[in-house]
């Protein structure tokens, strides 16, 4: 079982909410999803599940370019840096590939990424927060362009970290991979996460369960649900060929029971332990899967 001492290091405390900067604009050349601004998004929900190869193209484009935007965030992610200047970045290499920020303005959400420090589960709001040695830092990322989305994250240590942080980091996106790998034709989505927890529970971990993964296209979130722990019988969709999905579990090392602040969008564990949090948008084939949101 973990050891209790490194749930968090010693000399960070827990998170407090710094201050957001004001919105960051989008030319009017760029695309905005239908839901920008406003107080639904109507393009979740809708399905379809099972893509068109016209749509699996553009997905393919979007996704690469979320992926190059997470890449230049991990590259910046140092101790000393705000997870503000995080977001500016991802929000430069978006607009520089002719992307718009699928998070900025999704449901009130003020930030072009997510970035989730330490404790906090997802959803992190950037902001005037500085990231100092040993922290570790989840990005999520998600592109919309020519009608779809984009969908990927990575947790990255900052400087130095604990030996148990920089194992949880590693655990998390093996996990992660072992979803993947087990989301085959005729298989009900559910074994996604049965393989997840199992694997995460034999280090003491926890897989969050309130939080999933989710089909991505023309939606957001196009209302087929990934969880990321044994929900058999429930969660029963069949995986079929030219589905695209996400697999993005949270571990952490501690217990999952959350906080929520009180911007309505951050998450944090409730005993402020690390948590960790990979995730890809792939397609489902014939014969296996296809990464999406790599950068080649």
């Amino acid at each position: 079982m973990t050891d209790e001492r490194w749930l968090r290091p010693d000399n960070r405390a827990p998170l407090t909410p710094g201050t957001i900067s004001p919105l960051l604009e989008v030319p009017a050349s760029i695309t905005r999803p239908e839901y920008a601004f406003k107080d639904e998004a109507k393009s979740d929900d809708c399905g379809p599940y099972v893509q068109t190869p016209e749509i699996i193209e553009k997905v393919r484009a979007a996704s690469r370019i979320a992926a190059i935007a997470l890449r230049e965030a991990g590259r910046v992610a140092e101790p000393g840096v705000t997870t503000d200047h995080v977001d500016r970045v991802v929000h430069e290499v978006l607009l520089d590939h002719g992307a718009y920020p699928s998070t900025l303005g999704y449901l009130s959400f003020p930030k072009s990424c997510c970035t989730s420090l330490n404790e906090v589960i997802c959803h992190g709001i950037p902001d005037s927060t500085v990231m100092e040695e040993g922290d570790i830092l989840n990005v999520d990322v998600t592109a919309f362009i020519d009608g779809v989305h984009g969908d990927t994250n990575a947790t990255f240590a900052i400087g130095e970290v604990a030996e148990e942080a920089q194992l949880l980091i590693e655990r998390a996106e093996e996990a992660m991979w072992r979803g993947i790998r087990a989301a085959k034709v005729g298989r009900e989505v559910n074994v996604v996460g049965r393989v997840i927890e199992k694997y995460v529970s034999r280090f003491g971990y926890e897989s969050v369960h309130d939080f999933t993964g989710h089909g991505v296209a023309e939606g957001f979130h196009n209302g087929l649900i990934i969880p990321h722990y044994d929900s058999a019988p429930f969660f029963d969709d069949v995986i079929e060929e030219n589905m695209i999905f996400t697999v993005e579990p949270m571990v952490t090392l501690g217990s999952q029971d959350w906080d929520k602040w009180e911007d309505d969008w951050t998450i944090t564990t409730k005993d402020k332990s690390y948590t960790a949090q990979f995730e890809h948008t792939f397609l489902i084939t014939a014969d296996g899967y296809e990464v999406l949101t790599v950068t080649e």
